[in-house]
């Protein structure tokens, strides 16, 4: 049954998609991001349901008369370049079948990252890829919440078999990134009931986390959380509600939930956190054999983790791929930062200021847990840089950086009797 689910609403979603690129996006944040067809058992869990809808948006592009034009910023250029210097290393790397089927799984990411880029260009459909990408993680927030709620926390909080977010850890880091967007929701809407309903979901997507018992997420979910109520308007009430879900949280998990946590102070002694060391250690040592282009996809051959977002480009992508990565990291954040304080006296774009603000937090959950994950081509990250991207775009096009002004003057010309077209100052 759903498999016909999914089939259904796929199918259903094509002919709008044809007419409508930007539902393409939302169809493929859904299937990314929820991975509907992996909740079922038959024909639809390994159906290449996001290659047609990605097929699908590309030929409405052709057809369409929207303007195709890519938001050209400084982080456009900084991910431009990681591809090519992927596409480098890869050419390069040690084990060249295993890295080039990486990296054409690393590409069809970009790719939808780039038509993200192209189609997602006003508040409208920004504000509607922020639902889709809250609603579909979220919902694993919520069940994660209820679910160890009721089995007091025996468990682990695990995502669809399979995906990005199949373990515990990835699950943990990716409902960090995901609480921001739905505070992101609840700030920009008046609905009670919508408020309501997302600070429910925050709560019990709090308690997910927990439920992951993934050190990592809980390091991640501390500094986002506490990120979380500093950036927020009306961080005295984020703050309460806190302060108060916190202890009732923590009453819900089970002993040997603390016993796993408390191994943070005590990781001499775990074989797990011993083992992340050896591997970053041989990450370095990768680096140092080959410090520019480092041993490409999948150096650390038969699949094993690195464990760190950093020590995973590092070893496949030498100092010059990490300087990339974190550099596209860096201007991002900046960026967030310049539209906060740009936007911070308007009332038409407060939305960009909050926006930016929740995307900060999520940068920042991302930074820390993926600290502990391997997780760094991960399609959500690079879908927010997206939204970064798009947010200084949309904030300079309203100034109209963009856009040449004429300056009227005698009939729409000036005294020799041709156009003027000038820039306006930034204030």
């Amino acid at each position: 049954m759903r498999d016909i689910f999914v089939l259904l609403v796929v199918l259903g979603s094509l002919p709008l998609i044809l007419y409508r690129p930007y539902i393409g996006i939302l169809v493929w944040s859904w299937l990314a991001y929820m991975n509907p067809h992996r909740l079922s058992w038959g024909f639809a869990y390994d159906f290449p349901f996001a290659q047609i809808v990605a097929m699908v948006i590309m030929v409405a592009l052709v057809f369409s008369k929207e303007p195709k034009k890519i938001p050209w910023t400084r982080e456009t250029i900084v991910l431009v370049v990681f591809i090519f210097w992927m596409l480098v290393t890869t050419l390069n790397a040690n084990y060249g079948d295993l890295a080039w089927a990486q990296f054409i799984k690393v590409i069809k990411i970009q790719v939808a990252t780039f038509l993200t880029l192209i189609i997602m260009n006003d508040k409208n459909r920004l504000v509607l890829l922020a639902w889709a990408i809250a609603l579909s993680l979220g919902f694993f927030g919520v069940k994660g919440g209820i679910f160890t709620a009721l089995t007091g926390g025996s468990q682990h909080v695990l995502g669809p078999y399979g995906t990005f977010i199949g373990g515990n850890n990835e699950l943990g880091l990716a409902l960090i990134m995901t609480v921001p967007l739905m505070r992101f929701l609840q700030l920009t809407h008046e609905q009670k009931w919508i408020k309501m309903g997302m600070t429910g979901a925050m709560a019990l997507t709090f308690i997910a986390i927990l439920g992951t018992q993934s050190r990592g997420a809980l390091l991640g979910v501390a500094a986002m959380g506490f990120m979380l109520a500093m950036k927020s308007r009306r961080r005295v009430m984020l703050l309460t509600m806190m302060i108060l879900l916190i202890p009732v949280a923590l009453m819900i998990m089970p002993d040997s939930w603390y016993e796993r946590m408390g191994t943070i102070q005590t990781y001499e002694e775990d074989a797990s956190a011993q083992g992340r060391l050896i591997v970053w250690k041989k990450a370095i040592n990768i680096a140092l054999d080959s410090p520019i282009t480092g041993g490409g996809f999948e150096t650390f051959a038969g699949g094993r983790d690195v464990h760190s977002i950093y020590f995973e480009v590092l070893a496949e992508h030498g100092f010059v791929g990490l300087f990339i990565f974190i550099l596209l990291a860096v201007f991002a954040w900046r960026s967030c930062s310049q539209i906060i304080k740009r936007t911070k006296d308007s009332i038409d774009k407060k939305w960009m200021g909050d926006l930016a603000s929740m995307l900060q937090v999520s940068l920042l959950g991302y930074a820390i847990s993926g600290a502990f994950l391997g997780l760094a081509y991960f399609d959500l990250y690079y879908h927010l840089i997206a939204m970064i991207i798009l947010l200084r775009y949309l904030d300079e096009k309203d100034d109209g950086v963009n856009e040449p002004v004429v300056e009227k003057q005698a009939g729409n010309h000036d005294i020799h009797g041709r156009f003027r077209f000038t820039r306006p100052s930034r204030s």
